[in-house]
């Protein structure tokens, strides 16, 4: 009987949505008549509040001109860019590794300033907000200073270690035009099993909230490189269940997070309350599902009721890739749901003109009120006038900034500082002077895009990559060494000589993954990168192994047979920081941002640090040897 009326409910939506879409396939007749505005309008006038202003443009904003604020769409979506100015656009981004067509610093700046100048050329000239994924750096421009990944700041634990990266990425952001990073993800990993743990800086809430926070004030605090933050992803994300996924193609990306409310109260939101109270005026919702029900991006109790009024959040709420829709039936009544609950802002990604249309119709049939949509697009505004976008050109920042000297010793500084000494049997580490011989191999040795990782050039990133600048851990390594060691490479330790080196290095590690795509139910090194430990401990004295990752990996099996081990994460571009661990020129000092598992039986770990079988871990959170 249940099933019966499903069917006959399912059969009048449909014919509803059928009928609909007779109508919304027309052109926008009726359009609402715009108000006439004077020569200077006081929006424009930068000595007014920003409240006062923003009052003043929605005064003059039709129902479209609003509507087209709230969309966020894919760059490589518009195929004629007077669509920008026609729909007005609220936002671009350059999504899934979109770039310009000459992929280069002098190419994103033209790219960017070509789409502003298409915003202003509408009637009301509202600047884009244009959005990109610099993560860890600017890392989709080649050139550009790609930082360690979250996870390793985690591990160095140093709120002003982390203000000065997102300072300086916001430097190199901003020099190309781009004024809205998708950063820092403040998502608390219990299962190292995810394929975005290294996205996040540790499980522990407090230290995410301070180094978020961090992060939020470095991209926001200088007035010529302001760089809008988007903390994410709003709520639970990381607490997924295995094989909760509602991707077919994933496992525990876009999974369920367990309803707890004193986990949301002590633990997913501070987090976000820290970044909000340093400024935050956008945030991300996440793709998860909160329980069974409801996903976060239809949640009005979670949007709306926890992050708008509980937490005080003036900003507006972005949805992530397609988040809108993904799941979620009819794409009409998915997108009212959406904006009804809180979200202001759609990552549409693609079909802007549907977007347009739906919401206006969804205006006129009374679906969202004149009253949602006034606080979406004013919260937008909000952000963009605190950005200074209406106010002029800034002072222009040069492309030399991109990559510079002095981002790249910030960046090796922090790839140093995040290295994690898990064990040092006989002191082998750091590296003497007096070593005679030195066999270096490893699949992520002499590998810069397996070092940086995803979100690096593409979304996926790109495993064997030259990072345009950068340094590989063997170019490190050979930097470092005494000029009395001789030193020797091989991809897979396939050395040749009957003499033993005194000491061998074996950089392994993971290939490049993002999102779902990484998700793996036993994440262990490569076995070929654990045969090339193997063939190594045979023609040297003591093997030290260089973990390159995105998230620990189980060893509970091998690491008793090595000499020495060190965590270095997914260092980025300047890999000679590593190799300044290695031999002695920064001391270790790095701490585990989330406990090291023995088994996978161990999985979930909660953020307090209790195993699913009630066992111990191999090393726990915030251990870290010191030498």
């Amino acid at each position: 009987m249940r099933v019966a009326i499903k069917k006959m409910i399912l059969i009048i939506l449909m014919v509803l949505a059928i009928t609909l879409s007779v109508y919304l396939s027309m052109s926008l007749f009726n359009r609402t008549t715009p108000v006439p505005m004077p020569h200077n309008p006081l929006y424009l006038d930068k000595n007014l509040s920003a409240e006062d202003r923003i009052n003043n443009l929605l005064s003059y904003m039709t129902l479209e001109e609003k509507v087209g604020q709230m969309a966020l769409v894919e760059k490589n979506s518009i195929g004629d860019e007077r669509d920008v100015a026609r729909y007005g656009l609220g936002g671009l981004l350059s999504g899934a590794g979109a770039k310009p067509e000459v992929n280069t610093a002098d190419g994103w700046k033209e790219m960017t300033a070509r789409f502003q100048a298409a915003a202003k050329g509408s009637r009301l000239g509202i600047p884009l907000l244009y959005g990109s994924d610099a993560i860890h750096g600017h890392g989709h421009v080649p050139g550009a200073t790609v930082f360690p990944h979250a996870i390793a700041l985690g591990a160095a634990g140093d709120a002003a270690l982390v203000e000065k990266v997102a300072q300086a990425t916001a430097e190199e952001v901003s020099a190309t035009g781009v004024n809205w990073n998708y950063a820092p993800n403040l998502d608390l990993p219990t299962d190292i099993r995810w394929g975005r743990v290294y996205e996040a800086f540790s499980n522990d809430p407090a230290l995410t909230a301070s180094l978020g926070a961090a992060y939020v004030r470095g991209s926001q605090n200088s007035q010529n490189s302001m760089v809008l933050t988007t903390p994410k992803h709003f709520v639970g994300l990381g607490s997924m269940g295995w094989g909760t996924s509602k991707n077919k193609n994933f496992h525990i990306d876009q999974g369920v997070t367990p309803v707890n409310e004193m986990l949301l109260k002590d633990v997913y939101l501070p987090p976000f309350k820290a970044s909000i109270d340093a400024g935050a005026l956008s945030i991300m919702v996440g793709l998860n599902t909160w329980g069974e029900k409801d996903t976060l991006i239809t949640s009005h109790y979670l949007l709306t009721d926890v992050l708008k009024s509980q937490l005080g959040f003036k900003g507006f709420l972005v949805s992530d890739w397609y988040g809108v829709y993904e799941r979620q039936g009819i794409n009409f009544f998915a997108m009212t749901k959406a904006i009804n609950a809180g979200t202001d802002m759609v990552m549409l990604p693609f079909d802007y003109k549907m977007f347009t249309r739906d919401m206006v119709w969804a205006n006129r049939l009374g679906f969202v009120s004149t009253e949602r949509i006034d606080d979406a697009v004013r919260r937008i505004l909000r952000a963009k006038f605190a950005l200074g976008l209406f106010d002029g050109p800034k002072a222009e920042q040069s492309l030399s900034v991109i990559g510079s000297t002095e981002h790249r010793a910030l960046a090796r500084e922090a790839v140093g500082r995040s290295l994690v000494l898990l064990k040092n049997n006989e002191s082998v580490l750091p590296i003497k002077s007096s070593t005679k011989t030195l066999y270096v191999a490893g699949s992520a040795a002499d590998n810069m895009g397996r070092q940086a990782g995803a979100w690096t050039v593409e979304w996926q990133g790109v495993d064997g990559y030259p990072l345009l600048g950068g340094t590989s851990i063997l170019t490190g390594i050979k930097e470092q060494a005494s000029p009395e060691t001789k030193i020797a490479y091989s991809l897979t330790a396939d050395f040749k000589s009957t003499i033993k080196a005194d000491i061998g290095i074996a950089v392994v590690g993971e290939a490049p993954y993002a999102e779902g795509w990484g998700d793996r139910e036993y994440p262990i090194i490569d076995p070929v990168d654990l045969e090339t430990i193997k063939r190594l401990q045979k023609v040297a004295n003591k093997v030290v192994v260089v973990i390159v990752s995105g998230r620990p990996l189980l060893v509970n099996k091998e690491i008793d047979s090595w000499d020495g081990v060190v965590a270095a994460w997914l260092p980025g571009s300047e890999g000679a920081g590593v190799a300044d661990g290695l031999f002695g020129k920064r001391s270790f000092s790095g701490k585990l941002p989330l406990p090291w598992p023995r088994t996978s039986e161990q999985l979930p770990i909660t953020t307090a640090g209790v195993t699913a079988d009630g066992t111990e871990v191999l090393f726990p959170r915030s251990f870290g040897l010191l030498k």
